[in-house]
């Protein structure tokens, strides 16, 4: 474990833990809105949060370990973004918060576990976009949830 590990998880960690307190607060009729960025249930987005945290960490930890990145067209993201939004239209608030939970945890597991020096080597993760860093991609985690949980606060008029 080193200090960049350390901070990374603890800043992605109180972004996690924000998420979760946020999503707990939701009604069922709020669960159901359909955000004003994504075009998906509130829902969605929120499992689309907690799903991630599980792609972005394993890219995150791909590059630490020298692996190249998956060089994912853009494309293919929002079509997996897609599927995933049809595929969890029904979720619900508890399997979300689980999900989020567990997932989160891994992630921040993950950070711990990476050495400083490896969070300097990179690779492709999107065809077209110059190579990414590991410790750039931790730092989407938090971004990731900041961006989508935004959406929501948003789209409920809570921001």
């Amino acid at each position: 474990m080193g200090a960049k590990g350390e901070a990374l998880a603890k800043q992605f960690e109180a972004k996690a833990q924000e998420a979760v307190a946020g999503i707990e607060k939701l009604s069922d009729a709020d669960w159901k809105k359909i955000t004003s960025a994504e075009k998906w249930p509130v829902g969605v987005v929120a499992h689309h949060i907690a799903m991630a945290h599980a792609g972005i960490g394993g890219i995150t930890k791909a590059l630490a370990d020298g692996k190249p990145g998956p060089n994912m067209p853009m494309e293919a993201l929002h079509q997996m973004n897609a599927k995933h939004a049809q595929d969890f239209a029904g979720c619900t608030k508890a399997e979300t918060i689980a999900l989020h939970k567990q997932n989160a945890a891994a992630a921040a597991t993950m950070l711990r576990d990476v050495d400083d020096a490896a969070f300097d080597r990179s690779g492709p993760v999107f065809t077209g976009a110059p190579a990414m860093s590991a410790g750039q991609m931790a730092g989407i985690l938090s971004s990731h949830i900041d961006e989508h949980l935004g959406s929501i606060r948003s789209t409920l008029g809570r921001a």
